[in-house]
């Protein structure tokens, strides 16, 4: 999602007037979603930012801005907002589409039969750019979450391959959703098998899908939406510390070998981040080093490795103990151990959304 959300809606409008929007406007495309998800928002986010957030996510006002977005993108990044390199394995071709101002889709390509997956399909026109390039047919979307940045191009890429399907969560009111995925179900798209696995914690709905590596004789490949980032994580915006924990917690039984391919190019900051919480840490020393030289150059970051997001993303290390005194906590002394965990999550949470403002 964007870093700032109706910054000037925030502050412009009082409670009262943003309670009689959310009334008034129209809302069909959120029919059915619980009134109470807004009260699972974790306690790191502002009253204000709470609000813009419910008019983004909640009603046409949400839309509006994306668009106003992807044309802004447009014309500032004509080719894009990074340079990036497509990776092919024995049958398999994965290529990152940058979109919008930091975000990634991603086409990935069963190269045998020439049929393509898009993720999170922001920008329908870089995405329908870059299926026109590769000379691929469009079978499927996986989308993780709601959010427009996620989920905006949708609509124009179903209108343009009737026959694609759409993959999400039923509790994420993602727009053309044709194929609702429980959590661990599998898809398959020729020779390509991903596997859904509910996330929630972002939204109440996220889902991040894993491309088995025996699609293309290489290693397992995450598409992590924006629950993990290169050393960071996603806002907890419909859940709380202890549901993203344990969403973060599914990630880290994958092998350290998965590929980490995120929603955003967050790589840059988020290191500079890790770099004030663990300032010794060798392995994010070398990691920023080489992200720095690539951001330099506008190159894309992706992707890691979760091997390599353990060593040095705050996020996932909330088990270690020098990330416990450099944030000053300590266990209580009848303190469930997962419970303690989700006190360092929240509080990392908190001091990243301070952190430069993200």
């Amino acid at each position: 999602m964007p870093l700032v959300v109706f910054s000037a809606a925030a502050c412009c409008c009082c409670c009262l007037c943003c309670g009689l929007l959310l009334l008034l406007l129209p809302c069909r495309r959120f029919a059915g979603r619980p009134r109470w998800i807004p009260r699972l928002m974790a306690r790191t986010e502002r009253p204000f930012f709470r609000i813009a957030y419910n008019l983004y996510t909640r009603t046409r006002l949400g839309y509006v801005y994306y668009k106003r977005q992807v044309k802004k993108a447009r014309e500032r990044f004509p080719e894009g907002h990074s340079s990036a390199q497509p990776m092919v394995f024995s049958g398999v071709k994965i290529v990152p589409v940058p979109v919008l101002s930091d975000n990634y889709s991603y086409l990935v390509i069963d190269t045998t039969s020439c049929m393509a997956v898009a993720v999170d399909p922001s920008d329908p026109r870089a995405v329908q750019a870059s299926l026109e390039e590769e000379g691929v047919t469009l079978e499927a979307i996986l989308c993780t979450h709601k959010h427009w940045d996620h989920c905006g191009g949708n609509k124009a890429l179903k209108r343009l391959h009737k026959s694609c399907r759409v993959y999400g969560s039923s509790c994420d009111g993602i727009p053309e959703l044709t194929d609702p995925v429980s959590d661990k179900e599998n898809i398959t798209v020729g020779q390509l098998q991903f596997q859904a696995l509910f996330t929630p914690g972002h939204t109440v709905g996220h889902t991040i899908y894993v491309l088995d590596g025996k699609s293309g004789d290489g290693p397992a490949c995450l598409f992590s939406g924006d629950l993990l980032f290169l050393s960071g994580c996603g806002r907890m915006f419909e859940g709380t510390a202890e549901t993203m924990l344990a969403s973060l917690d599914g990630v880290v039984t994958l092998g350290d070998d998965t590929l980490l391919w995120p929603g955003h190019e967050y790589a840059e900051d988020n290191l500079n981040f890790a770099a004030v919480l663990e300032p010794e840490n060798s392995s994010r020393e070398r990691k920023s080093q080489w992200v720095f030289q690539q951001r330099l150059e506008k190159k894309c970051t992706c992707p890691s490795t979760l091997g390599e997001e353990k060593e040095y993303n705050p996020f996932l290390r909330t088990h270690c103990q020098d990330l416990h005194q450099a944030l000053g906590l300590q266990q209580g002394t009848e303190e469930d151990w997962n419970h303690f965990r989700a006190r360092v999550l929240e509080e990392v949470r908190r001091r990243k959304d301070l952190f430069k403002g993200r």
